[in-house]
Parts: structure tokens; C-alpha cells; sequence
């Protein structure tokens, strides 16, 4: 097998830049209620992204404006442990 990139450092990210969280939970609308709880007025853009095979789980994009490492690192927390929100990538 290849290493395409055997760098250990995180990549340099400059802020602010968008991002893109995928969030995956049991529902659309459970998604949608975990992103108002968190990012509130905030502006970003939630779209659908995939259901699984047998339609247990959806997957949505949190597209936003992130302003530090911090904040990127937050909101990420904040997503993975609403009671609606089963993984974010």
C-alpha cells in the first residue's frame, strides 16, 4: 500500500473559512432542531446529503463560516453530543 501523505501535523487552516460538517441522525428534522439549538442565528446552510440503505439514518451538510480553530472545534463538540445527532464527520 501507497502513503499518499505520511505528514502527523493538522493541516493549516487560515481563519475565517467555510466548512462543511456532516451531520447524521435519525431524522431530517432531528438535524435540523440540533443545528438551531447550536448554531442559532448563525448564518449557514443545511442541505440533505444521503439516507442509509434500509432509511434508518440521514446525513445533512452544515455548510459555515467558522472563525478559529476554536470555534471550528466547538461547534463539532456541540453537534456530537445533541440527543438528535448520531456521528458528524
Amino acid at each position: 500500500m501507497e502513503i499518499i501523505n505520511d505528514r502527523k501535523e493538522k493541516p493549516e487552516l487560515e481563519y475565517p473559512c467555510n466548512w462543511c460538517y456532516k451531520v447524521i441522525g435519525e431524522s431530517m428534522e432531528g438535524i435540523e432542531e440540533a443545528v438551531k439549538d447550536i448554531v442559532d442565528e448563525r448564518e449557514h446552510k443545511l442541505s440533505e446529503s444521503n439516507k442509509s440503505k434500509n432509511g434508518k439514518y440521514t446525513s445533512m451538510n452544515l455548510d459555515m463560516l467558522v472563525h478559529s480553530d476554536d470555534d471550528r472545534q466547538a461547534i463539532y463538540e456541540e453537534l456530537k453530543k445533541h440527543k438528535n445527532v448520531k456521528m458528524v464527520i
